[in-house]
């Protein structure tokens, strides 16, 4: 258990599995609507690490993303799938790791479905662009931190935790497996 853990009273640990996990991972992939992209063997000066906008978390859990085919993304996943994602939902609550391996979709009716107008700001020819990709990433297991309560009584947690000089922490924490 972790030292902060034991000055503990309250259960803050939750492992998740199946579709627990998949529910956890959708609430906090569209309450932060962006991640940290991580691709192995980064090829260009970001050394694989770019800020996404996550278009779709499907049922399965998969998470859903928009990309250029002629991108070093696109180049560093077909050299090797695997990737990490990184969200934060706020300042001080709703942090996701999510490792997971990613494909290259070229199906133009999904891009339709995950298209959105701000887009063509990066594929200037719209929808139809055809530089347009989309890239899947199914996970396979990720790590959560978060609170129970809400931000509000986290920090009123924290601050009579504080006073009394006992751990009050609101936080919840855990791993998924998909």
């Amino acid at each position: 258990m972790d030292s902060i853990n034991r000055n503990q009273a309250e259960q803050n640990r939750l492992d998740l599995s199946g579709p627990q996990a998949v529910q956890r991972l959708r609430e906090m992939a569209k309450d932060a609507d962006s991640c940290f992209f991580v691709t192995d063997g980064g090829l260009g000066p970001n050394r694989g690490v770019r800020p996404m906008s996550v278009r779709e978390v499907d049922d399965a859990g998969h998470l859903w993303f928009l990309s250029a085919n002629d991108s070093h993304k696109n180049a560093e996943i077909a050299a090797q799938s695997g990737v990490k994602l990184y969200f934060q939902q706020g300042a001080h609550s709703g942090f996701l790791e999510v490792d997971g391996h990613a494909e290259i979709v070229t199906d133009r009716r999904r891009i339709r479905e995950l298209w959105n107008f701000m887009l063509k700001t990066w594929f200037t020819e719209g929808e139809d662009d055809p530089r347009i990709t989309a890239i899947r990433v199914i996970p396979r297991h990720g790590y959560y931190w978060d609170n129970k309560h809400g931000d509000a009584v986290a920090g009123a947690k924290v601050v009579v935790g504080a006073v009394l000089g006992k751990t009050l922490d609101d936080s919840i924490e855990g791993t998924l497996s998909f």
